[in-house]
Parts: structure tokens; C-alpha cells; sequence
């Protein structure tokens, strides 16, 4: 079948593929005639295709027919067994981006043809919601056109930042698992609120709605992350007291030993698909 420029393949539709469907077909990027997706669960293939209009099929060949993006949006120990089936069937005229977590471009590109462009993404779980980020990378093969088409659809999912693939470990541990931290800084501020007497109900509304306004602020002011502490640290004030607690507890050099732990962990499980 020949290549369509228009045409979009999301094989693996899961939380994050169904976001970037979603995202392509509401801004209007792409007409629902122009993406096909795939799953294994038939309720799902009918639920996707009756929710966007899109073809569906459980065939991950048939999905990736023709589509000059093919997105492969399945979890790494489900990557080997799906680019058996389609690897053949990709040829260098098509894009595959790949959002499969600690899985390097090379690993990809051994299942496939010689000379297929292959594009690596760490987005994050906020995409789910259009305000994600993804670091992106180009394989041996991709040049800037491919890596400018992957981009394009991922920035429906919110923001992309290129980098060389020797730090796509790092965007891992930093934004891929960033949402965890913010979750577990997220709870322990809650339960802070509840021990002070406030009900979960406050609690939760005062920490969450805290949290997206002073990433809203960090974002839209460009503001750097002293300058709006400092904004909020009067001298001898209640915000110094809590930054002296949380500084003598070594809460700093816990987040970078976390992150740099992850980025380690990531290595790891890079070594293992390589």
C-alpha cells in the first residue's frame, strides 16, 4: 500500500495513545479518515472506534498499512512480540515513533528494514489531559523531517523538548517519573492538612489547586523556582521556618539521589532491551 502523508497509526491504543487521538482529531490536525489504531482487547477496538470515528482493528499490520507516522504505544515487554509482527511490514517510506519507555532506538531498529526512520518519545502521564511533556530523540535513520512530524503529533499531547538520545535516561527519571514525585509530595502535603484539623475534602482542594497554580505561575511568568520562593519567604516568617524543617531533614539531596536513582534504573532496563 502506498505511504499517506496524512495518515496516523497508533498501535497499542492505551491511555496515552488514545490522549494523542483525541489531541489530533480535536485541534483538527487530522480528520478521523486519517488514523487507525490498534489493540488486542476487542471491546476495545469497538469502543475507539465508536468514541472517534477512526478505523480500529486488532491486526497491528493491517493498522500500520499506508500510515507515514507509525506510533508504537505499547509497554516495553510487549514491544519484542509487536515489532515481530509489523517489522517486516514497515518500510523506509514510514516514521515509526516509539513512546515504549527505556527501549533505545537501536533495539527498535533491529526489528525493522534497513533504512527505516526511527524517532524515540519519554512523554509523560499528564498527556493523558493535553498537559504532558515529552523529551524526543532521533534513531540512525531519522532525520530532521521525521523527527519534525513526531514532534508535531506529540505536541498535541502537550510540550516536546528534542535531545540527544544519551539523555533520554535522564528525561526519564526527571519527567517520565516526575508525576510520582509530585504525588507523593501531593499526599504528604494532605495528610499534613490533616493532622493541622483540616478535612480531607479542604485538604486535598488547598494542596492540588496550590500545586497547579505554582507550575502555572513557574510556566506562563517564566519565573525561576527561587525567585517565586522567595516571593513567598518573609523574614522570620511561617514559609521560613517550614523550608529550615524541610532543608535540615535533607529533603534536596533526597530528590537528587531519587532522580538520580531513577536514571540509573533506566539505564538498567535499557541494557536489558539492548
Amino acid at each position: 500500500m502506498a505511504v499517506d502523508a496524512r495518515r496516523i497509526a497508533i498501535l497499542g491504543a492505551g491511555r496515552i495513545g488514545e490522549a494523542l487521538i483525541a489531541g489530533l482529531l480535536s485541534s483538527g490536525w487530522r480528520e478521523p479518515g486519517d488514523v487507525s489504531a490498534s489493540s488486542r482487547r476487542p471491546e476495545r477496538v469497538a469502543e475507539l472506534a465508536e468514541r472517534y470515528g477512526i478505523a480500529t482493528t486488532a491486526n497491528n499490520v493491517e493498522a500500520a498499512a499506508g500510515a507515514s507516522l507509525v506510533v508504537v504505544s505499547v509497554k516495553p515487554q510487549d514491544i519484542d512480540a509487536l515489532l515481530g509482527e509489523i517489522g517486516t511490514a514497515i518500510t523506509p517510506e514510514q516514521t515509526v515513533l516509539t513512546i515504549a519507555a527505556a527501549t533505545p532506538t537501536a533495539t527498535i531498529e533491529r526489528h525493522l528494514a534497513a533504512g527505516v526512520p526511527v524517532v524515540r518519545a519519554m512523554p509523560n502521564t499528564p498527556s493523558t489531559v493535553h498537559e504532558g511533556i515529552a523529551g524526543l530523540c532521533a534513531g540512525a535513520h531519522a532525520g530532521d523531517e521525521h523527527v519534525t512530524l513526531a514532534e508535531e503529533a506529540l505536541a498535541h499531547l502537550g510540550r516536546v523538548v528534542r535531545v540527544p538520545e544519551r539523555s533520554m535516561d535522564a528525561v526519564t527519571a526527571v519527567s517520565g517519573s516526575g508525576p510520582a514525585y509530585f504525588a507523593l509530595l501531593a499526599e504528604a502535603m494532605i495528610e499534613a492538612g490533616l493532622l493541622l484539623g483540616l478535612s480531607r475534602e479542604i485538604s486535598t482542594q488547598l494542596v492540588v489547586q496550590t500545586m497547579l497554580g505554582t507550575a502555572k505561575q513557574l510556566r506562563d511568568e517564566g519565573l525561576h523556582p527561587v525567585e517565586l520562593r522567595e516571593m513567598v519567604t518573609s523574614p522570620g516568617g511561617t514559609t521560613i521556618a517550614a523550608i529550615r524543617e524541610l532543608e535540615s531533614a535533607g529533603v534536596r539531596a533526597a530528590f537528587l539521589n531519587a532522580i538520580q536513582a531513577a536514571m540509573t534504573r533506566a539505564r538498567e532496563l535499557a541494557a536489558e532491551q539492548d
